[in-house]
């Protein structure tokens, strides 16, 4: 049985800023150009989005051939930024990410040569075949938006939006992402195979990669990072604030969960749900954007008694929705 508990009216938030218009009119842009390659999948490519206008980083989960490098191809090409692509493979070294300092015999000195990190948009295709010291290599970059090489500390451009894909199925040559790694992605998404209507249209040439040659950008990366800053600005009343705490410390208290939420899960689920309310055309959280974007945000960073397994961990966290007094107001 769930309990609601009385909270502040959302009419005592500040008034909608304009900035929240220009981004639910980005919102809308970006929706319907990755929309029209991804065909049937408006929940997968909403939480993508959210992914991004949060400010955090994306992993995608699924069977091969199922769209996940695709989905994030569409979501790079939306924007008018930098796009690079990373495939994962077990003699990646992490210098073929950040870079490297090259010497010049003529001048004498070094130069740095940035690696395919130093772009708007990363595509990590195959993640877990790279090995754990290759997949180290992008923990700070994903932090803090910076690489270290040498010794040395290079900026990286922003906004800066890490994708990742990765096959749960294969085991032979894979290497699961530690729990740190795990950790610093914002949500994660599973596509799943399309409706039979959406299959159809693929077949006789409507989305997929055909139509992706024709998607253009319809915003700025200043656009983007405008979007960002105001979606930031989202308002949240203490209770609601309450409210994620409750729901990510359930996590550290389940007798089925070996590994709960850290700290970092709760900033990430209050930032999506922002993204989220922002999306929905409103300038305030309410208790429905914290349940949408919960098992997405909360459901990689737990370890399970029995192992690690996304769909009980999705189903887990939703029961934990469902016991978790709920503010309303």
């Amino acid at each position: 049985m769930v309990e609601y508990v009385e909270v502040t009216s959302p009419s005592s938030a500040p008034p909608r800023p304009a900035a929240f218009t220009a981004t639910a009119e980005l919102v809308e842009r970006l929706t319907g150009n990755v929309a029209s390659v991804i065909r049937g999948k408006h929940d997968a490519i909403r939480l993508s989005l959210v992914a991004m206008l949060s400010g955090h980083h994306l992993l995608l989960e699924d069977v091969p051939g199922v769209g996940k490098t695709l989905l994030a191809k569409a979501i790079a090409r939306s924007v008018d930024g930098s796009f690079r692509r990373i495939q994962g493979t077990p003699d990646l070294l992490p210098a073929e990410m950040t870079g490297v300092s090259v010497y010049h015999r003529e001048r004498g000195d070094w130069e740095f040569r940035p690696g395919p990190i130093f772009a708007n948009v990363v595509l990590v295709d195959e993640i877990n075949r790279a090995t754990p010291r290759s997949q180290s290599a992008l923990l700070e970059a994903m932090e803090e938006v910076q690489v270290t090489v040498d010794g040395e500390t290079w900026p990286l451009p922003k906004p800066f939006f890490v994708v990742a894909t990765q096959n749960p199925v294969e085991q032979v040559g894979t290497f699961p992402l530690v729990e740190g790694q795990r950790d610093r992605f914002g949500l994660i998404v599973e596509l799943g195979h399309p409706p039979r209507a959406a299959e159809r249209e693929l077949l006789l040439g409507t989305g997929g990669t055909d139509s992706l040659d024709a998607v253009r950008p319809v915003c700025t990366t200043q656009d983007l990072g405008a979007a960002i800053a105001a979606i930031r600005g989202v308002f949240c009343t203490p209770a609601l604030a309450d409210y994620v705490i409750d729901v990510v410390s359930a996590t550290r208290s389940h007798r089925d969960i070996v590994l709960g939420a850290s700290a970092r899960a709760s900033l990430s689920l209050l930032h999506a749900a922002k993204a989220y309310a922002a999306m929905s055309g409103r300038h305030f959280v309410v208790p429905d954007d914290v349940q949408a974007v919960a098992a997405a945000v909360l459901s990689h960073r737990i370890i399970l008694a029995g192992g690690t397994d996304l769909h009980a961990s999705i189903a887990l966290v939703r029961r934990l929705l469902e016991t978790t007094p709920v503010p309303r107001g």
